[in-house]
């Protein structure tokens, strides 16, 4: 068998789980890893018996492919590095910090014929892809999401925006098939200078309504998606890999035993069987298969530029919210 020689380049939390993978994958061998950090370079070098390649760009010149898990700032580029060197790219979400650097990748990458795809990790849950199936002949009239996290163990080199509601924009999309017609947003700042907690709306013409809460200040990791359809209640814990349909519910009020009255209610619960595989481990299969077949990824650059664009416009919205309750109080 063909090897595809790879590479990590960041090696924080995400970048040490492709390590992890691309070391445990038949179809490729893990040629070198870059960090700036030269004891994290050389600690996952002894665990993973790879070399620390001390600079980027002979990284680039030995390997086919790499993954780029390192700050968002850094992506844009990193990202064009690799397309200097025709090797393919896997890199983390967000694709980049600003629309105008993923609209000119997204440009460079159609004329290069590099393989680049964008680490939308929630498209490779397990979770995630049992629910599409579950409602794709539902009529789905709302979806709620919500994505929350402790402060201390979130990502603090962009706001929660960026780091976290990105992730369930990426999925409106994928569920829906096009972008909404209107945004409303709110969002609170009160452990950082950037957005910590968001909660927005994504209006569609012909529906459904799209809730999404994004957090880094509850003291419970959360990450689950509530579907209201016609005729049942989905809900789907991406966490722990379950998902309950709920269907012909009744309830009613009801006297026990002389107690007082108490509310009761009955419904069809169906549990779907989720299959047992890691996400990032699905991802970057797929990412190496794409190579391999020289076909596209499922997250492309531009799926990530459209994730990117309703990012900003949450973050727009959110701080004209706040600019406009300012000028209130200081006109009061």
């Amino acid at each position: 068998m063909e090897y595809i020689r790879t590479g990590v380049i960041g090696l924080g939390r995400m970048g040490r789980h492709h390590c992890r993978i691309y070391s445990t994958l038949r179809e490729s061998q893990l040629i070198g890893i870059f960090d700036i950090n030269p004891q994290t370079a050389s600690d996952l070098s002894a665990v993973y018996e790879v070399p620390v390649i001390q600079d980027i760009d002979d990284l680039l010149e030995s390997v086919d492919a790499v993954s780029i898990a390192t700050p968002t700032p850094t992506h844009y580029d990193l990202v064009r590095r690799c397309l200097n060197h025709n090797v393919h790219v896997l890199v983390e979400k967000p694709v980049t910090e600003f629309i105008e650097n993923a609209e000119q990748l997204a440009r460079m990458v159609a004329e290069s014929g590099v393989i680049v795809q964008v680490g939308h990790i929630e498209r490779f849950n397990p979770t995630y892809l049992e629910l599409k199936k579950v409602i794709e002949n539902m009529n789905v009239l709302a979806i709620n999401f919500r994505r929350l996290s402790p402060y201390r163990v979130s990502n603090k080199d962009v706001d929660v925006v960026l780091d976290l509601m990105v992730h369930d924009l990426d999925l409106s999309i994928d569920l829906t098939g096009k972008e909404p017609a209107s945004i409303n947003a709110l969002g609170v700042t009160p452990f950082s200078a950037g957005l910590d907690h968001v909660a927005a709306q994504l209006f569609f013409s012909e529906g459904p309504l799209i809730t999404l809460t994004a957090s880094r200040i509850t003291e419970e990791k959360v990450r689950c998606i509530d579907v209201t359809a016609e005729d049942a209640f989905v809900e789907a814990d991406l966490l722990n890999k379950n998902i309950s349909i709920h269907r012909c519910s009744t309830g009613e009020y009801a006297t026990i035993n002389h107690s007082g009255v108490k509310y009761r209610q009955e419904s069809v619960i169906e549990r779907i069987l989720v299959p047992n595989a890691e996400p990032l481990g699905l991802e970057i299969t797929h990412f190496l298969e794409c190579i391999s077949r020289q076909c596209q990824p499922c997250v492309t650059v531009l799926d990530g530029l459209k994730a990117l664009r309703l990012a900003q416009q949450i973050r727009s919205t959110v701080n004209k919210q706040r600019h406009h309750k300012t000028l209130q109080v200081e006109f009061a």
